[in-house]
């Protein structure tokens, strides 16, 4: 099912968020400073001949003022061709507005491999869309625990559209792929600086084919710890009959589970007293402990988890 509201009109709000500043380090600072006083045509006129010279600084500036409307006519069009000749000189900002504004005009097969780019690299705007497309699954494979973790990630960039995408997909997403969404964002964190210095060594990005599939979730570790753990007991997924347990987190390596079970048992007397329950599907090893007796008992065990910045959830075994 397609979200509608804000998840269906992500593009409207992507080209308001797109009236970004112009870069500190443009080549043509004649212009930049005209435009600072707001003397836009004097800046457009400043910009004009770096900019048919090949100055991508220029270049991306000149698409900045025909988006805008300011010293010129607004044109679209036009504003999306200077884009594209900056990125393909390698400058990152004119390859985000390029796949936000395809991405507005509906272009979405050339958006994509835009948008995925500059998701990599950490770009809010580009997340936000992106993940809205893997949600709804209709111009890209449906991916829903990649799609939270990189509303996650708008979100916590402080875009208020996203905070509201993200309360929606919590009314669509079953909360065990809403976890692995989160695991998956403080990856996603950690790898952009490095994705950022890889791409753009090797721009221009290519964009002659829409990807026809996210590559599949490799969830990340949720611990810092590599090495293998000493032996922990493990009790083997049963059938239940009835209480409470807890998930501490969801993991692509059962030895990252086992390594934050050793790191929370040893500070928490109650956990100490049970054995982790490893709960496989697929790929994927859900890191779980319990019984409680009741709910209420489940969840004050979460919020002192949580308390001390550990992820927790209260489930029911019925």
């Amino acid at each position: 099912m397609a979200v509608r509201s804000d998840l269906g009109m992500l593009a409207a709000a992507a080209i308001a968020l797109m009236a970004g500043a112009l870069p500190a380090h443009a080549d043509t600072k004649a212009g930049v400073d005209a435009w600072s006083r707001g003397e836009y045509e004097l800046a457009v006129k400043e910009w004009r001949q770096p900019a048919l010279a090949g100055d991508a600084d220029a270049q991306f500036n000149l698409g900045q003022a025909y988006k805008l409307g300011r010293g010129v006519k607004t044109d679209l069009d036009v504003a999306l061709d200077w884009y594209r000749k900056a990125a393909a000189q390698g400058h990152v900002q004119a390859a985000d507005s390029c796949g936000h504004l395809l991405h507005y005009q509906t272009k979405i097969s050339e958006a994509l491999p835009f948008l995925i780019a500059s998701s990599d690299r950490g770009e809010p705007r580009a997340q936000y869309l992106l993940a809205t497309e893997l949600f709804n699954g209709i111009n890209i494979g449906k991916d829903w625990v990649r799609a939270y973790a990189l509303m996650t990630r708008a979100s916590s960039a402080g875009m208020a559209s996203a905070s509201r995408s993200l309360a929606q997909m919590d009314q669509y997403i079953p909360i065990e792929e809403r976890q692995a969404g989160v695991v998956l964002a403080g990856e996603l964190e950690q790898r952009a600086d490095r994705a950022r210095t890889a791409q753009v060594s090797a721009f221009p990005i290519d964009s002659s084919r829409m990807p026809q599939k996210i590559a599949p979730v490799t969830l990340p570790p949720s611990s810092a710890a590599t090495e293998e753990p000493n032996s922990v007991p493990v009790k083997q997924e049963t059938p239940s009959g009835g209480g409470w347990r807890i998930q501490l987190g969801a993991f692509s390596n059962t030895a990252n589970a086992q390594n934050l079970w050793k790191k929370l048992a040893k500070n928490e007397a109650e956990l100490a007293d049970m054995a982790p329950i490893l709960k496989t599907d697929g790929a994927l090893t859900r890191l779980q402990a319990g019984p409680f007796a009741t709910q209420a008992k489940a969840n004050a065990m979460c919020s002192k988890l949580k308390a001390s910045g550990q992820q927790c959830i209260a489930l029911s075994m019925n």
